[in-house]
C-alpha cells in the first residue's frame, strides 16, 4: 500500500556502485522519492539538517564520519535503513532492536522487505517514532573507548582526537571539551562519556571533572584538605577527596 505523499529518501553511502544500487532498487517503489545522495558522513550531516528527508540509506562503515556518529550528530532516530558489508554482531544488534538494515550484498527482495518495514514504521509530522528508543541505546553503545568526540557547532561539524583532550568539564546537561586552550560545548552527561572513555587513560576526579593523565603534570595542595591537578598546559582542575584517593593509586 502506497501513501499519496511520496516518501523522501537519502541515499548516503561512499561507493558509487552502492548508490547505484539501491537507486535502482528504488524504481521499483513510486512512492518513494530521491532527494539527495551523499559519499561521506559530513555531507550526510549536513543534507539531513537540510532535507529532513524521510528515509535515509545509511552506510555504516564511511570515511570521515561513520553512519552512527552521523545519528550521534544529527540526533536522527526514524526511518533509517542501515546498509553495510561489516561486522555481522553489530547486524546482529541492529536486529535485535527493531532496526533496519540490509547486508551486503542485498537481494532486491530484501531491500523491498527493509523498504516496507520502514514505511510501516514511519510516523506522521508530531508522532513518536517507534524506533527511537532503540536507537538511541545503539548509538550510545560502543564496543571500544571513544577514539574522537564529535561535535556540531551550528553548520560545523569539530572532530576531535581523544589524545588532544586536556580534561571534560560538566556544565548542567553540557560538556566543555578542553582542548588546546579551547572550549568546545557539547550536550551530553558527564556520566555518559565517563562510561566511553578508556578508564587507563581518563579519570573522574571530581564529581564535575574528568582529566586525562597523560596531561597531568602535578598534583598540588592549595590548602588544608584540598587538591588540584596542574595541567600540562597551565590549567588548574580541582580534585576531591575520592578522586584524591583514586588518583595516588594511579600516579
Amino acid at each position: 500500500m502506497t501513501s499519496s505523499t511520496p516518501l523522501r529518501a537519502l541515499i548516503v553511502d561512499d561507493e558509487e556502485l552502492a548508490r547505484r544500487l539501491i537507486r535502482e532498487y528504488l524504481r521499483g517503489h513510486a512512492d518513494i522519492e530521491i532527494v539527495g545522495e551523499c559519499e561521506n558522513g559530513l555531507d550526510a550531516v549536513r543534507q539531513i539538517g537540510a532535507l529532513s528527508p524521510d528515509l535515509v540509506f545509511l552506510d555504516i562503515q564511511m570515511p570521515r564520519l561513520t553512519g552512527l556518529e552521523v545519528l550521534e550528530l544529527t540526533g536522527r532516530r526514524a526511518g533509517v535503513i542501515f546498509t553495510t558489508a561489516y561486522d555481522e554482531h553489530a547486524i546482529k544488534a541492529f536486529e535485535l532492536h527493531a532496526v533496519d538494515y540490509l547486508l551486503k550484498p542485498f537481494s532486491k527482495a530484501r531491500f523491498d522487505d527493509a523498504v516496507a518495514r520502514a514505511r510501516t514504521l514511519h510516523a506522521p509530522a508530531g508522532a513518536a517514532p517507534a524506533q527511537a528508543p532503540a536507537l538511541d541505546a545503539l548509538v550510545a553503545r560502543r564496543a571500544a573507548p571513544l577514539e574522537r568526540i564529535l561535535i556540531r557547532d551550528r553548520e560545523q561539524v569539530h572532530v576531535i582526537a581523544i589524545e588532544q583532550v586536556e580534561c571534560i568539564e560538566a556544565q548542567g546537561d553540557y560538556l566543555a571539551i578542553h582542548v588546546d586552550g579551547k572550549c568546545h560545548l557539547k550536550p551530553q552527561r558527564i556520566s555518559e562519556i565517563e562510561e566511553q572513555l578508556d578508564a587507563t587513560r581518563f579519570l573522574r576526579i571530581h564529581r564535575s571533572f574528568i582529566i586525562s593523565l597523560a596531561h597531568l603534570q602535578a598534583i598540588e595542595r592549595p590548602g588544608p584538605d584540598r587538591h588540584a591537578a596542574r595541567l600540562r598546559s597551565g590549567k588548574r582542575v580541582p580534585i576531591s577527596r575520592s578522586g584524591y584517593e583514586k588518583l595516588r593509586t594511579l600516579v
